[in-house]
């Protein structure tokens, strides 16, 4: 059997208002806490066994270099829901990339910045998650 991905784990500066942030934006849930709660880990509702985010108070924010791309990548059910999420961010003052749409395999997508400045991404059409089905990465 090949390594499978488990987890990512990250340091924060503000362990309640990632925690919050992750429950709205993305659905996640609390599936356990350790230290008395200087650690979590967090997981999408079925996924407690198979993925989580650990993350762990004590941290310290990395700010990222302009035109550094890197993000955590979320797919959602529809191209809707994408510009839902994106008014959400908006209106509270997070948003990142406007949603827009780029050639296959990228799809339609917006990024959002969360407490700590990590960028996430909320994409649709692209060959992992939902709307995926019988799609390849070939094209």
């Amino acid at each position: 059997m090949w390594p499978r991905m488990t987890h990512l784990a990250m340091h924060v500066t503000n362990l309640e208002a990632c925690i919050a942030f992750y429950e709205r934006y993305c659905g996640m849930r609390v599936c356990h806490r350790r230290h008395g709660g200087a650690i979590v880990w967090m997981a999408e509702p079925g996924r407690e066994t198979d993925f989580v985010f650990v993350m762990m108070s004590g941290g310290h924010r990395v700010p990222l270099p302009s035109g550094d791309y890197r993000h955590l990548g979320f797919a959602v059910e529809s191209r809707e829901r994408v510009d839902e999420l994106a008014d959400q961010a908006r209106a509270d003052g997070c948003l990142l990339w406007e949603p827009r749409e780029e050639p296959y395999p990228v799809g339609y997508y917006c990024g959002i910045i969360d407490p700590e400045g990590q960028q996430v991404e909320f994409s649709y059409g692209q060959p992992l998650g939902p709307g995926a089905e019988g799609m390849t990465l070939e094209g």
